[in-house]
């Protein structure tokens, strides 16, 4: 059971972390996802985002914005609620609920920072102490050469040794830029929590989409790795009308229709590949990331 603590004023700040509301958890999981250069399809936020809606969480804290934008280049928006106008400043929310089996989940769903990452990085580790996580997840997209007909790939990274040989995960080799995922999960490693990040492919010809299905294999990752129900109807019934919608964009241009074909012709053996050697999958990741710093 979720406990709430509330402070005398209901607000108070700590390094960066304005908390509206105080839990008293107990081995949280922790489950992150940024929008930006790690959120191909928005297939990672999207699943964080279903995750925070199917456990009913509540936002119990933000991380201030004041010090990691630009606002010039991530701009606040303004709207009318009534005869007033209110600025909605860009923003990460923290939010607490509960699993099916009575574990608390925190989830930090936002916008990765343009600016000191590592003052992010430590706003977070405040973020997962106080809420006593032991255990935290990050999700990631990334766009590859893969059919939209063809089953999602997912692949795990941890820098734990235990989480590796659990999974059976391949610990990575991978040198050259990184994104704010990359970043959190090396702060959590040497901050002393159990740390992994899930990254699932999306097709690179129609990566600018929503990928509802992408977003559904990340969250049977998790639901995996954690050992819970998925219950995700509402995000599978979206994905069957994800195929739907990108069937007939790509039978509505030659061009694309006659690409997708070709990798739909290598889909089998690329799934092979795959199955036969995660390090396949994993230097897809290395060469994204290379592509987005060029």
């Amino acid at each position: 059971m979720v406990r709430i603590a509330r402070s005398a004023d209901s607000l108070f700040s700590v390094e960066h972390v304005e908390w509206s509301e105080h839990p008293i958890l107990q081995d949280a999981v922790l489950l992150a996802a940024f929008t930006g250069w790690n959120d191909a399809g928005d297939a990672a936020t999207e699943a964080v985002s279903y995750l925070t809606r199917r456990y009913d969480c509540q936002r119990v804290a933000t991380i201030d914005p004041e010090y990691f934008y630009d606002f010039a280049s991530v701009r606040p928006s303004v709207r009318l609620e009534g005869d007033d106008r209110r600025i909605d400043w860009p923003v990460n929310e923290v939010r607490v609920g509960e699993l099916d089996d009575g574990r608390p989940l925190v989830t930090v769903l936002g916008i990765e920072p343009r600016l000191r990452w590592r003052t992010f990085s430590e706003a977070l580790l405040t973020v997962a102490t106080q809420l006593s996580a032991s255990t935290v997840v990050t999700l990631g997209a990334l766009l590859t050469d893969t059919h939209h007909q063809a089953p999602v790939d997912v692949i795990g990274a941890s820098n734990n040794e235990v989480i590796n040989l659990e999974l059976g995960l391949t610990p990575s080799q991978y040198e050259g830029p990184t994104g704010i995922i990359g970043v959190l999960n090396d702060a959590f490693h040497h901050g002393g929590f159990d740390s992994l990040s899930f990254w699932a492919a999306v097709p690179s010809y129609i990566g600018h989409n929503p990928s509802p299905k992408a977003a559904l294999a990340l969250v049977q990752q998790v639901v995996d790795f954690l050992d819970i129900p998925l219950g995700a109807t509402d995000l599978q019934i979206a994905a069957a009308s994800y195929d739907r919608q990108i069937n007939e964009l790509v039978e509505s241009d030659p061009n694309l229709a006659e690409y997708a074909q070709q990798l739909l012709d290598e889909a089998t053996d690329e799934l092979t590949d795959m199955a036969d050697n995660p390090q396949a999958m994993i230097d897809e990741v290395e060469k994204f990331l290379r592509q987005q710093d060029e």
